[in-house]
């Protein structure tokens, strides 16, 4: 009798590390659901493997975790990994805040997780499974962020959650791991209002920040959270990963 395939939840998995990631999981063997609000780059997506379905689902939706667990435990029957990678970013300075774009922000990278990660509680459960929550290496530690404020608090906020989640659910089997990805380049920073002829001028301002000497690319995240997730990473818990470089060392 052959292995059982692992099941996978990748939300945001549209582009950039979410596509990333959802590509690594598939050539490892696993079944993969990406959920994301347009169906034309989840599709794109799953072009890549045989092993990738699609949700099209707007997680600010109350009914979002709901659809996205029973889509998963429909197609699978399972739900070992739950990757929570879906994100908005708006730049501004507190002056220029609006309520709306903020609450847009505050629903998508930390409310959904939230009540994803409660919906699916059980299912991971049952499968002993894994919680990856995506945060950001420029919300670690004591730094600050201008313009950026909304977001980093979110990220921020999740590490906790991370945190919190490892110890709260390791009695029903299930561990919870975050990695913080820096600067990568998968064109976010313009689909966030970056004016796009700045865009290569801004990574290569920050590479030379890096000691690296230069900014990252979806798949050097996306083989963390694949790794992290692995049998052999299982007594890593409640851990948050900065990938970026080693820039928030510096």
């Amino acid at each position: 009798m052959g292995a059982v395939r692992r099941a996978v939840v990748v939300t945001g998995g549209g582009s950039g590390i979410g596509r990333a990631t959802a590509e690594a999981f598939a050539e490892a063997g696993d079944r993969v659901l990406v959920v994301g609000r347009s169906a034309a780059a989840l599709e794109a997506t799953a072009a890549a493997s045989e092993r990738i379905r699609v949700l099209v689902a707007d997680l600010r939706d109350e009914g979002a975790p709901r659809a996205v667990v029973g889509a998963a435990l429909s197609a699978f029957g399972r739900l070992d990994v739950l990757v929570n990678n879906a994100a908005q970013q708006r730049f501004g300075a507190l002056g220029t805040l609006d309520r709306a774009a903020v609450a847009a922000q505050l629903e998508t990278n930390l409310l959904a997780p939230l009540f994803l990660v409660r919906e699916a509680l059980d299912a991971l459960e049952a499968c002993g499974g894994t919680v990856v929550n995506v945060g950001s290496a420029g919300s670690l530690g004591r730094r600050a962020w201008p313009h950026n404020a909304v977001y980093g608090l979110s990220k921020a906020a999740l590490d906790f959650l991370t945190r919190t989640w490892a110890v709260e659910l390791a009695p029903r089997g299930i561990r919870c791991v975050g990695v913080a990805p820096g600067v990568v380049d998968t064109g976010f920073a313009v689909r966030s209002g970056m004016p796009e002829e700045g865009y290569e001028e801004f990574l290569a301002s920050v590479a030379g920040h890096v000691p690296c000497r230069r900014v990252g690319g979806a798949r050097d995240i996306a083989w963390w959270i694949v790794r992290l997730c692995r049998a052999e990473g299982a007594y890593a818990n409640g851990v948050v990963q900065a990938v970026d470089g080693g820039l928030s060392v510096t």
